[in-house]
């Protein structure tokens, strides 16, 4: 096959995969709700990810510290990715299993909203800062692909996106969290 029609052919499987996409709408709402609710009450929303979604991550709290379409006051959004310094000690002190857990222990209260994204589904730290959360009395969230794997079981509202592929996974998280941004912002504007 020549290198267009690959290029052609990702353009279809992507496609295809954010279409199907569309059943995902009832919980991308209810993500929005749940962290919208929290925001009006001064709660916060803490994000972490390994690797591209460690990136995303860092993406959605740019978009809710900063702006994402409208002009609104800031939003209090942290990405747990972010500390280098953070990340290795822990790492080097406990175990990479831990570097979310940990931060989720001294920076999350009741009521706040923890988001996880995991491609596979699978990743321990992921898994263990959302338990963290949970003993918190924190809302947890996650943005998966692959049948959600183990996170969904930790997460009060589990965003699945049904494919195995990670490239192609991440481009339709992109799609639900700038969604997610969209409607905070719409829902928070109306008095």
């Amino acid at each position: 096959m020549s290198i267009k029609k690959e290029i052609q052919q990702i353009f279809l499987e992507s496609s295809s995969i954010i279409e199907s996409s569309q059943f995902l709408s009832e919980d991308i709402e209810n993500t929005v709700n749940i962290i919208s609710s929290s925001f009006r009450k001064g709660k916060k929303l803490v994000i972490f990810g390994n690797g591209g979604s460690a990136a995303d991550a860092q993406h959605i709290a740019a978009e809710l510290i900063g702006r994402f379409q409208m002009k609104r006051d800031s939003l209090p959004a942290i990405a747990l990715t972010t500390d280098s310094s953070i990340l290795t000690s822990i790492g080097n002190d406990f175990s990479f299993n831990d570097i979310f857990s940990r931060q989720v222990e001294g920076l999350v209260n009741s009521g706040d909203v923890v988001l996880g994204i995991s491609t596979s589904g699978n990743s321990i730290n992921i898994i263990n800062g959302l338990k963290s959360a949970k003993s918190k009395n924190a809302k947890t969230i996650s943005i998966l692909g692959n049948n959600g794997g183990k996170i969904k079981n930790f997460s009060d509202v589990s965003i699945i996106v049904n494919s195995s592929s990670t490239p192609r996974i991440q481009e339709v998280h992109r799609i639900i969290y700038h969604i997610i941004c969209e409607h905070i912002e719409k829902k928070l504007s109306k008095k």
